[in-house]
């Protein structure tokens, strides 16, 4: 059997390149860390391909460390089926490495994607690509 549009899950590994990077403080404190949002645009590459859009909320420590978490759209494929599906996100940043977890969203999945869901992962050093992975499965 082939494995292209009959696949129903399987293990995604790619890479995704920065387009944009829009941080806006939102709270500042004296002694504590600073509260930002910032606002993402994404080039997916490998076995998944497709443009993302993310807003991530973090917490931003005086040493530059941050934890956050965010939520971001894909559009483009998964394994050979096309649609559109959002990703919940949390990690860290430390010592200029960013990695953490993500998660499809349940009942967010479009078109050829409907019912996806999976778990991943995600490490880039600061200001480089990132490299992906999402374990993923069509639920029907």
């Amino acid at each position: 059997m082939s494995q292209s549009v009959q696949q129903q899950s399987g293990h995604a590994t790619g890479r995704i390149e920065v387009q944009t990077w829009e941080p806006q403080q939102y709270d500042e404190s004296t002694g504590g860390p600073n509260l930002v949002e910032v606002q993402v645009t994404e080039t997916f590459s490998g076995d998944i391909e497709g443009q993302g859009k993310v807003r991530f909320l973090q917490t931003v420590r005086a040493d530059g460390s941050a934890s956050f978490v965010g939520v971001e759209r894909v559009t483009g494929s998964l394994g050979g089926r096309s649609g559109s599906f959002v990703l919940q996100d949390q990690g860290t940043l430390e010592a200029n490495v960013v990695s953490g977890t993500w998660f499809v969203v349940p009942g967010s999945g479009t078109d050829e994607l409907a019912g996806l869901r999976g778990e991943g992962r995600f490490e880039a050093e600061l200001g480089q690509h990132a490299s992906i992975t999402l374990d993923w499965r069509i639920e029907q």
